[in-house]
């Protein structure tokens, strides 16, 4: 059984430097089938956007594809290291109340745990666990 975040995060998280167009941090979405994008500032983790930060921050404020993520992105965001023991990751998001925590070495972003990876490895029968096993809705 894993015992820290290392052992289920997605390794090499797509990622899109904070001055890029939202456009772009959207279709790395699609082509990774994620729902979020580390945001870079000259290559360190200044941010995280979601498909929904993108939803509420740029369309539903009548904002265009070529705004910065800077606009839309979080940039309070709760991140561990990769040592970080699995309990303690839940319990961060339970605190904060986030469902993807970036996973840090050095001020870059390694990779990301997500609420669903955390379900697959404690409950893999859990509806949670089916749902983010799935394949994507492309």
């Amino acid at each position: 059984m894993a015992r820290t975040v290392a052992d289920v995060m997605t390794r090499d998280p797509a990622a899109v430097e904070a001055e890029r167009p939202v456009s772009e941090a959207a279709a790395l979405m699609r082509e990774n089938d994620a729902g979020a994008v580390i945001v870079n500032e000259n290559g360190r983790i200044q941010g995280i956007v979601t498909d929904r930060d993108i939803a509420v921050r740029v369309v539903a404020d009548d904002k265009g594809p070529e705004t910065p993520v800077r606009e839309a992105c979080s940039s309070s965001v709760e991140a561990v290291g990769p040592d970080t023991e699995i309990d303690q990751a839940v319990q961060l998001m339970r605190t904060h109340a986030v469902r993807r925590l970036p996973v840090v070495e050095d001020g870059r972003a390694i990779g990301i745990v997500s609420l669903g990876d955390l379900a697959m490895e404690r409950d893999q029968n859990s509806a949670l666990a089916d749902i983010s096993a799935a394949e994507g809705n492309r």
